[in-house]
């Protein structure tokens, strides 16, 4: 079902009822697309099984767990070949402070969301761990002043 002309009226209402709360019960979920629970149950496995919808998650606030600094961080390596790629991207899975990673087109290889609890922290983060990353040739950093819009994923 990857194909977008698969997904109905019904299905964006199920997915945009589960983004706003993933642990709408299916009754609730039912009435508010007016649909009786086993064909919403039936719409929901299917969009499970094809794949649209890959799981269901808790939004945290990083804030209230003392992750008061988020800062963008833009890697070019010195070489843009697979075995490079393979080996920045496995350290990068071993550091907490990266909650997101993007491998990008344009002049930058790699562009991160760094969360940390202070600017003291991101420089222990960038200056001891990820400037010591093998094939590591540039780093740019961009602290956010504040979130303008936060989405989990565009629905149609």
């Amino acid at each position: 079902m990857s194909d977008s002309a698969t997904v109905d009226a019904f299905d964006v209402q199920i997915l945009r009822a589960l983004c706003a709360d993933g642990r709408i019960s299916v009754q609730d979920l039912s009435d508010r697309i007016g649909l009786s629970t086993t064909p919403t149950s039936r719409r929901i496995r299917r969009l499970e099984e094809s794949g649209i919808i890959t799981g269901y998650s808790s939004l945290i606030d990083e804030d209230a767990l003392g992750f008061s600094v988020s800062v963008f961080v833009s890697v070019q390596l010195d070489k843009q070949v697979d075995d490079a790629l393979a080996s920045f991207e496995a350290a990068v899975q071993k550091f907490p402070e990266v909650v997101d990673c993007w491998l990008m087109t344009g002049n930058r290889d790699y562009l991160m969301r760094i969360a940390t609890t202070g600017l003291k922290e991101f420089e222990q983060f960038l200056v001891g761990r990820l400037t010591k990353v093998p094939g590591v040739a540039s780093i740019e950093s961009s602290i956010p002043l504040r979130r303008v819009k936060s989405g989990g994923a565009r629905i149609p």
